[in-house]
């Protein structure tokens, strides 16, 4: 199902398929062995894998040439542009994942302060496979495919959406505790 609905919409644009996929295996990869360090957790395991996927669909949507995205819109908006197309294709949470997952989570404090072209409301990751799929995104690029980012560039990087962000950061790495689990 997640290839064909990726295929559905990126069938013009082979480039940015490949991109897509490429940064959606990783993640997936990374939020499964999250998942398998912690069988305490029972989550949806198939639904992490598939809405890990699926949760950058909407770059098709946007306007960022470095990762051969031809669209019109900001880049910033590719999580509620996936959402609303999720959505279209009766996927509602797997839609909250794509609008959620973007830096540790947007808040609507940070949509207002920062005049950000989005819905106004909170985009923070809620639910326990939102903030695993949230989480394992922030080490893969897509412009540099086959990299790994490190946690300390992560959290520097997050400094400049705010010390909340960081906070909000630092409380996913101890959540998710992959260096107890050894990942």
């Amino acid at each position: 199902m997640v290839y064909e609905l990726i295929d559905k919409y990126y069938h013009n644009a082979p480039e940015l398929r490949n991109i897509l996929v490429t940064h959606s295996e990783q993640v997936r990869d990374r939020a499964l062995r999250i998942v398998d360090a912690h069988p305490e957790w029972q989550v949806d395991r198939d639904f992490i894998a598939e809405a890990a996927m699926l949760h950058d669909i909407g770059i098709l949507f946007c306007d960022a040439p470095s990762i051969s995205c031809a669209g019109s819109h900001p880049y910033i908006e590719h999580g509620y542009l996936g959402a609303e197309l999720l959505r279209q294709e009766g996927l509602p949470r797997h839609a909250l994942v794509a609008e959620r997952h973007t830096g540790s989570g947007i808040t609507l404090e940070q949509v207002i302060r920062e005049d950000i072209n989005i819905p106004l409301h909170d985009y923070l990751p809620i639910s326990l496979e939102e903030r695993i799929i949230c989480y394992a995104d922030k080490f893969y690029s897509k412009t540099r495919l086959n990299e790994e980012n490190p946690n300390s560039k992560i959290r520097t990087n997050m400094w400049r959406y705010g010390h909340d962000a960081v906070m909000r950061w630092d409380q996913l790495v101890a959540e998710m505790n992959e260096e107890k689990a050894n990942i």
